[in-house]
């Protein structure tokens, strides 16, 4: 064994097996069918090893980021479905939380964009209130409101206690004065 040819078994990390199976020197750098084939792939003419298959093939793992062969570039879950919630954190939040013995590919992104639903709703209903009080920031406060002024939110986050976020305005009518009484009765026929 010539000592350009042991640097370069060293390099791509073959044992005694499979030097038997390389034929000739290989370049630093590149790959020969018999190498590629090894690591379960198609040997490239510029030496890259590419998994085979149709189309795409995914990195590595169940979904994240793909590869798109032909311009070079990933694209997450997340962006393939459209939200921009996390698909993969959520998937491995799911299984990690052991919720079910399997999770399906199409439960994270089901469960995102309902989050990402959730989330703008009540975001849109804390910014109105917000706009209401003349304030640019949401705040807690402005979340309660929104939250507990929507009958389905409500219901939904019926046994949530949102800190800092106080009670709604409500002074039963017993309590005002008379001309206050006869205002209030005025606003509600009207």
């Amino acid at each position: 064994m010539s000592d350009n040819r042991g640097a370069s078994v060293a390099s791509t990390g073959t044992t005694n097996s499979q030097e038997s199976q390389v034929a000739s020197p290989v370049k630093a750098g590149k790959a020969t069918k018999t190498t590629a084939s090894a690591k379960g792939g198609k040997a490239k003419a510029d030496g890259k090893v590419k998994a085979g298959g149709k189309g795409a093939k995914k990195a590595g793992g169940k979904g994240g980021k793909v590869k798109i062969a032909a311009s070079g570039t990933y694209s997450t879950r997340s962006a393939r479905a459209g939200v921009a919630f996390p698909v993969g954190r959520i998937h491995r939040l799911l299984r990690k939380g052991r919720h079910a013995q399997r999770i399906g590919a199409g439960a994270p992104v089901y469960m995102a964009s309902v989050l990402e639903y959730l989330a703008a709703e009540v975001l849109e209903l804390a910014g109105n209130a917000a706009k209401e009080n003349k304030k640019l920031r949401i705040t807690p406060r402005h979340l309660q409101l929104a939250v507990r002024n929507d009958e389905e939110l409500n219901k939904l986050l019926a046994e949530v206690t949102i800190s800092r976020g106080g009670v709604l305005p409500n002074i039963h009518t017993i309590l005002l004065s008379k001309m206050q009484q006869k205002k209030q009765q005025n606003d509600d026929s009207q």
